[in-house]
């Protein structure tokens, strides 16, 4: 059964930094904390990630995965889904960003994640797990970007599989 999460959060910066940040696979690694490693192993047409294997500790292992990057014809969105993965039979997400009116410099972010794992959890696991991924993602990338690029260093953030 495939779970669903979904979180929005604003971020004081412009949509575009918040875009290039999340474009940035290979440092995930410096500001994710699950992320141990980002290999970008195909380019899209622009030369951005087109797919890209992770390494992350995962619900308390190590956990390899390859995700398949799009961007559509939204310049401020960015999607992924899995193409291989040990312990997940499907995990289908998104980062849109947009300005919020009336404050510039001010992005909305909106991050929506679809994750199917191989291994049955309890439905209390699963819920904590999900609600760890999404702030995280969007806690981590807060981080990031109003650091001015940082790593985060100080970050509490544990996700057990994050993009």
């Amino acid at each position: 059964m495939t779970d669903h999460a979904s979180q929005r959060i604003l971020i004081e910066a412009s949509p575009e930094e918040c875009f290039r940040a999340v474009i940035d696979v290979e440092s995930y690694p410096d500001w994710i904390d699950d992320i141990k490693e980002a290999t970008i192993v195909a380019l899209d047409d622009d030369g951005r990630a087109g797919d890209a294997t992770f390494r992350s500790a995962a619900m308390g292992r190590s956990s390899t995965y390859t995700l398949r990057y799009s961007y559509g014809s939204n310049p401020l969105r960015v999607a992924w889904r899995l193409l291989e993965g040990d312990i997940m039979r499907r995990m289908d997400g998104e980062y849109e960003f947009s300005e919020v009116e009336g404050q510039p410099g001010v992005s909305q972010v909106h991050y929506h994640l679809e994750i199917d794992l191989l291994v049955r959890l309890p439905s209390f696991v699963k819920r904590r797990a999900e609600a760890m991924i999404v702030h995280s993602a969007v806690d981590d990338l807060k981080s990031r970007v109003e650091s001015g690029g940082k790593s985060s260093e100080n970050s509490d953030a544990q996700s057990p599989l994050i993009t």
